[in-house]
């Protein structure tokens, strides 16, 4: 009889768990894309905090980083709740911080103890969380979920409690992520200034930074110097003046800076990218303009062609999809440098073209999406050293120069025509 009346309870209870149970799967469902794929940290902050939401059972929240210079915890996103500022602030003493730290799992506050946890002189008041999870990296504080009121006000119970922890392992490891991308680019963008702090740049500086750049991959090494090389040679067989030759090279050395924020893995990868792995390499154009942009460069599009260097002139590019007109000619120039050079050189998954059939390939895409006075520019690089006048070869020794003088000419014969035939002309 007692087993009778004990079953239906303890169905119950297990029925319950099991919904709790799913809840936490499909917060951990939702939210796992977005750390692993979104690059727009504010929209992944927001949906950390709809997972938390939805775990926790709870009608508020808000996600707080930390920094601990001073001990500061500021607020990055937040929902439900009606009176919270942005951002957030809350000053956080040492005794705070060792409590946080300290803490195993998310804390349940009262009015006694909430002042063990946080500090009462930022511009929120403590008293408007009900429950905090602190985000622990090993044993470094990284951030703050704080919860306010649950539906109906109930309390939160042990098995909100475990949700909440299993989800803040994985939200501490994207918080993490986040301060180390945004110090690496800190970092970058403050050793930019101070090479632009000397008068002008000096090519021995800004080598160095191409070879750092093009670390991370054997296949990659020596491509961002190769480009600004390139870049500047086919601005100087279009006649533009040493300035902005200059500015060409300088610019082909650091189009590749965003790549810092990289994952490694990527680079080595034999097969072609997913989806959301071609996102994460494309970002890297978005990544290194935001580095460069707060540098005063002697060369004022730098920004620009590192945010723009992969846009194609039929729109198919990124980030932006411009067209051609919308594309300055420096950018286009390195855009085609740097397309020169990849198809030229060893990947993973293929190997390297030769010249001969890296130009074939080029002009048959112009002017669709290169612009043809840069391909000129560039089969005339080509024959140079095909006839051997130029004192510095443009394609190194690592490249074998399998292309004869008159098929320069027949490719560039093509071109032409293909501009005149269409009656295309371009600025």
């Amino acid at each position: 009889m007692l087993w009778n009346f004990l079953l239906p309870a303890g169905l119950a209870v297990q029925k319950n768990n099991f919904r709790r149970l799913l809840r936490t799967v499909e917060a951990l469902s939702d939210l796992g894309p977005s750390l692993t794929a979104e690059r727009d940290f504010p929209q992944t902050a927001r949906a950390m905090i709809s997972a938390m939401l939805q775990a926790g059972g709870a009608r508020e929240a808000v996600l707080f980083g930390f920094s601990d210079k001073p001990s500061l915890l500021t607020s990055i996103a937040a929902e439900g709740f009606a009176l919270m500022p942005e951002p957030a602030v809350i000053p956080l003493l040492p005794k705070h911080v060792h409590a946080l730290v300290s803490a195993r799992g998310p804390i349940i506050l009262n009015s006694s103890s909430s002042e063990n946890f946080l500090s009462s002189n930022g511009n929120v008041a403590p008293e408007l969380f009900k429950c905090i999870a602190p985000l622990r990296v090993g044993n470094k504080l990284v951030g703050l979920v704080a919860l306010g009121r649950r539906e109906g006000d109930a309390l939160y119970d042990s098995e909100e409690l475990d949700a909440l922890d299993l989800l803040c392992n994985y939200v501490a490891v994207a918080m993490q992520n986040h301060v180390l991308a945004q110090t690496l680019a800190q970092r970058v963008s403050e050793n930019l200034r101070l090479l632009a702090s000397l008068h002008g740049f000096y090519d021995t500086a800004l080598e160095a930074f191409a070879a750092a750049i093009d670390i991370k991959h054997v296949d990659i090494h020596g491509h961002s110097l190769r480009v600004g090389r390139y870049a500047a040679a086919i601005g100087e067989a279009m006649g533009m003046e040493p300035g902005d030759v200059a500015a060409l090279r300088s610019a082909g050395y650091l189009h590749d800076i965003g790549k810092v924020a990289v994952d490694k893995r990527l680079f080595g990868k034999p097969g072609s990218l997913d989806p959301e792995e071609f996102r994460e390499m494309a970002d890297h154009t978005v990544v290194g303009h935001q580095i460069v942009s707060g540098v005063q460069f002697p060369w004022p599009r730098i920004p620009e062609i590192v945010r723009s260097h992969h846009e194609r002139g039929d729109g198919s590019g990124y980030p932006d999809g411009l067209l051609m007109n919308d594309v300055p000619i420096p950018v286009r120039i390195v855009a085609l440098a740097d397309t020169f050079d990849a198809m030229t050189s060893p990947r993973p998954y293929r190997e390297p073209l030769s010249v001969g059939s890296t130009l074939s390939e080029i002009v048959r895409l112009s002017p669709q999406k290169f612009d043809p006075n840069a391909v000129q520019g560039l089969l005339l690089q080509v024959r140079r050293d095909a006839v051997g006048s130029n004192r510095t070869p443009f394609v190194e020794d690592r490249i074998s120069l399998n292309i004869a003088p008159a098929d320069v000419d027949h490719l560039a014969a093509t071109l032409q025509h293909k501009i005149t035939h269409g009656r295309l002309y371009l600025a």
